[in-house]
């Protein structure tokens, strides 16, 4: 089982992380109008991610100025799906805590069969509502609620991906990593990211380990898998 604990810095390639800002709305090139679905100018008060790679890359998703609201950065979306291979055709996913969605439409970005958004602030759940008809997203489906009820709800070993990134200050971390356990394929992935980083020792209880691990300023991403039967 391979583990790194390479800083970000030291990845090749990717852009760097744009953090929430107020924007003004460009105009799209010829190009862009082109190959990409059209952008909707960002709300005021609000910033803006982009689509990292897939059908819709570059598409900007607007980020609403809300507490608590922390989107993945770029270039730790762009390490994660290098991770797991561009191409996730037939692929079920899970987004826990889907927040700007930037997470689960990347995967449907590349190809997911199925992926569910669970997300429990109204306005962000009418948000991703949004964007699943902008982009046509026919593999999305955004349910407001508890993700990790959600979770708990899935057949077990059904999920080829979980992603899961809960609020940093809360307690849903063992609980969230807990479900997730059951919910993946014995060949899947979870991936999450937290305050500190989560070693073998502590992920032992839970079935899980870590696959890969990078620290990106206050964020720890990890790719985990489910442990090997004894």
């Amino acid at each position: 089982m391979s583990r790194s604990n390479l800083r970000l810095e030291s990845l090749p390639g990717g852009r760097l992380a744009r953090p929430a800002r107020n924007i003004p709305a460009a105009e799209p090139d010829a190009k862009e109008t082109k190959n990409s679905v059209k952008k909707d100018a960002a709300p005021k008060g609000a910033g803006e991610i982009r689509i990292i790679g897939g059908q819709w890359k570059r598409t900007r998703l607007p980020v609403a100025q809300r507490p608590g609201l922390r989107p993945t950065p770029d270039r730790v979306r762009e390490t994660l799906f290098n991770w797991l291979g561009q191409d996730l055709t037939g692929w079920h996913c899970l987004d826990a805590f889907a927040g700007t969605g930037a997470l689960g439409l990347e995967a449907a970005s590349r190809g997911a069969t199925a992926v569910q958004l669970v997300e429990n602030e109204a306005a962000l759940v009418a948000q991703l509502h949004k964007l699943q008809q902008r982009l046509a997203a026919t593999a999305v489906r955004v349910q407001r609620g508890d993700g990790i009820a959600a979770l708990k709800h899935a057949a077990p070993g059904s999920l080829h991906l979980v992603l899961l990134d809960p609020p940093f200050d809360s307690t849903l971390f063992e609980p969230a990593l807990q479900a997730a356990a059951q919910a993946v394929a014995e060949d899947g992935c979870v991936y999450l990211e937290a305050p500190l980083a989560w070693t073998d020792e502590a992920l032992a209880p839970l079935g899980l380990a870590v696959h890969r691990h990078l620290k990106a300023g206050a964020v720890h991403a990890h790719l985990l898998k489910r442990r090997p039967k004894e």
